[in-house]
């Protein structure tokens, strides 16, 4: 059992530690009752706060590049690993086993790192993202558009819920801060010690530029009445407060974007080839009871509806039963527990009184919601309960189970008689996060998802093929999305970078070619050029956008496609048979590989000496146009369309565009060409 002495939290804003006025809230050891911590903010000033961030976070940030914020965030990712036991002693205390809070603390970690590695590999190191293809305009290349993301001049204000202390505020300001935006999070007060101590860690280390991340512990008081047009305001709770938050005044007036994740009735499905003996009967009670008992249930993407066919309802009951019979519950700590406490006495009876809404209209089946068996802790002063399973027997007429919902260790079961009514019973919870099906049958999977989907956020088929690899029903992933629609709020948060695009303006900008490049980084159509030298013998230092060359010419012979042909083992009819090749709707007769073409671009534009460029590794959008045909006469265009120098590295990428054009001007080939190349050199 923990033992240490009460400590009173502080918020950070404005360049300091400061403690709220006056003692503040205790905050209680979920599993002992005993005091934690005292929270409080009032006092603190939130205008100046989001003032700070606005004049000095963020300028600092947008200083940066996106690959120098990235590494930032790497850097603090991988020092939080190093002390994170640290973080799983205080992880107790919010009534969370190590297993709990492996989710939240290696989970929310290692979410930080996947955002810092990914934005360097799929974004630019430059200020403002290039995002599209160059539109043309004009016929003459003198007019062009694209559109770009910059950074929103705002502050990112998170305001984030108990059940997921560190992975809560991670995964939100990882994107948030390699957009370029200064964030200020608000943690629920019930854990929100765990987060203080997470973000002490952080700030200790020196690592962002100040301003860039500050911390309210306590009440959010006055904080939306502050916020601006390009502040971003992200909420994870219920969906009751997420409504009120929504409609504030100045998020109203001032058009704030306001992303909001809720709590949402989650269901997992059991597809009706599943029967009792298949793996996937199996795969649904296991996923089924470790979802009503991780973090005691108190997850935003538990199951709590359990939709079985009319058949195997019985022994799906059953099977369930008997695992939660077996769920040790106690302390935290104890090796010997699987479910720990819900966070306080007080979401306890919060659950008891959803169960008492939907025993109207369901039985319990497993599980005593008023007693709990204990093999360690004091039932009076932690906030223990067994797991309740519940089960419906008229579930298309009823309501409660589709819309209430017990945020803890509870679920309650229920029957379908064919696919298309199970469809209609997921579609009752009026949105989710995410749901489940548990099937080995392709025509299961396409009906039944495609009816959920738009229904959800995310869905997980679940079968004995996947059943090793598979993450399961609830862990939301960083390269996924997550947020659902209607009652899950609407929202979403991760999906890869395109979380970090929540936090950018999309702009289109049109202009003359020249000046889109200075803009965006990207050389296009239109732009200037520069002929001087061969490309391939400047270091990133002596290259500039625009750097081209146009080569020699080179005459396709049918020797030529013979001879690749042979060599390649592709003797595909439209290269070797005339007449085959002239049936064909497309050719009028034997056609060059496309690769061939390719391949003798390549031989046309390489400068073939040891140089600056080290390493071709790969081509982008390569396209073939217009057939070529023995005779045919192919030159190249290539120019320098984008540079990405790596950061702490001594080479970079650079993209080219290269164009190979028949004797008549019409373009064969069309495609980009990505390499390595040296900074300097020699």
């Amino acid at each position: 059992m923990l033992k240490t002495a009460p400590r009173r939290l502080h918020s950070h804003v404005c360049g300091a530690w400061r403690a709220g006025d006056g003692e503040g809230k205790p905050l209680l050891d979920a599993a002992t009752g005993a005091i934690v911590a005292h929270i409080g903010a009032d006092g603190i000033d939130r205008a100046a706060a989001l003032g700070f961030a606005r004049e000095v976070g963020g300028p600092a940030l947008r200083r940066l590049t996106l690959h120098e914020r990235a590494l930032m965030l790497k850097e603090i990712g991988l020092r939080l690993m190093e002390m994170k036991e640290e973080f799983y002693l205080e992880n107790f205390r919010t009534g969370a086993t190590r297993k709990d809070g492996w989710i939240d603390i290696d989970g929310g970690i290692g979410t930080m790192l996947t955002f810092a590695s990914r934005a360097r590999r799929e974004f630019p190191n430059a200020k403002i993202i290039p995002e599209g293809p160059v539109e043309p305009l004009s016929k003459d290349d003198t007019f062009s558009a694209q559109h770009v993301l910059s950074p929103r001049l705002g502050v990112a204000v998170h305001i984030n819920a108990f059940n997921f202390p560190v992975w809560g505020m991670l995964e939100k300001i990882a994107p948030s801060l390699i957009a370029g935006m200064p964030c200020l999070v608000k943690p629920a007060s019930q854990t929100a010690y765990l987060t203080e101590l997470v973000v002490r860690r952080m700030l200790e280390m020196e690592v962002l530029p100040e301003g860039a991340l500050q911390f309210l512990c306590g009440s959010a008081g006055d904080l939306l009445d502050h916020v601006e047009e390009q502040d971003v305001v992200t909420f994870t709770g219920s969906a009751a407060t997420g409504r009120k938050l929504k409609v504030h005044p100045q998020i109203v007036e001032n058009a704030v974007p306001f992303t909001m994740e809720a709590d949402s009735l989650n269901c997992s499905i059991l597809g009706p080839d599943a029967g009792p003996d298949t793996p996937e009967f199996d795969l649904f009670v296991r996923e089924a009871v470790r979802e009503m008992t991780v973090k005691a249930g108190q997850k935003c993407t538990a199951i709590r509806r359990l939709i079985v066919p009319e058949a195997h309802a019985d022994a799906a009951s059953e099977a369930i039963s008997d695992r939660l019979a077996r769920t040790t519950v106690g302390l935290p700590e104890d090796e010997a527990v699987r479910m720990g406490a819900l966070v306080s006495r007080g979401d306890r009876d919060g659950v008891r009184e959803r169960i008492a809404e939907l025993r109207r209209e369901a039985e319990i089946v497993a599980g005593d919601p008023e007693g709990v068996s204990l093999v360690s802790g004091d039932p009076e002063q932690g906030a223990f309960m067994s797991p309740v399973l519940l089960r419906c027997a008229s579930p298309l007429i009823a309501k409660a189970v589709h819309d209430v919902e017990a945020f803890g260790p509870v679920a309650t079961l229920m029957a379908y008689s064919e696919a298309e009514e199970a469809v209609t019973l997921a579609r009752m919870g009026r949105g989710s996060l995410c749901s489940s099906l548990f099937t080995n049958e392709a025509s299961v999977a396409q009906e039944i998802v495609t009816g959920m989907a738009p229904f959800h956020g995310r869905v997980l088929i679940g079968s004995r093929t996947s059943a090793k690899s598979s993450t399961g029903h609830g862990s939301p992933l960083a390269p996924l999305v997550h947020g659902g629609p209607g009652r899950a709020g609407g929202g979403e948060e991760m999906g890869g970078m395109r979380g970090v695009k929540h936090f950018m303006m999309r702009t289109a900008v049109q202009g003359a070619p020249h000046l889109l490049t200075a803009v965006t980084g990207q050389w296009s159509d239109g732009a200037e050029t520069r002929d001087d030298v061969h490309p391939f013998r400047k270091s990133l230092a002596e290259l500039r956008l625009g750097d081209q060359i146009v080569t020699e010419a080179r005459t396709i012979t049918e020797e030529d496609v013979e001879h690749f042909a042979h060599f390649t083992g592709d003797t595909f009819y439209a290269h070797m048979d005339e007449e085959a090749a002239k049936a064909n709707p497309f050719f009028e007769g034997r056609v060059a590989h496309g690769y061939l073409i390719a391949s003798f671009a390549a031989g046309l534009f390489v400068s073939p000496e040891p140089g600056p460029v080290l390493a071709n590794y790969g081509v982008d959008n390569l396209r073939f146009l217009t057939p070529v045909y023995f005779g045919d006469t192919l030159q190249v265009r290539l120019t320098c369309k984008e540079i990405n120098p790596r950061e702490g590295a001594d080479h970079g990428e650079v993209r080219w565009d290269c164009r190979v054009t028949n004797q008549h001007g019409e373009v064969v080939a069309q495609y980009d060409v990505l390499t390595m190349v040296a900074k300097t050199w020699p």
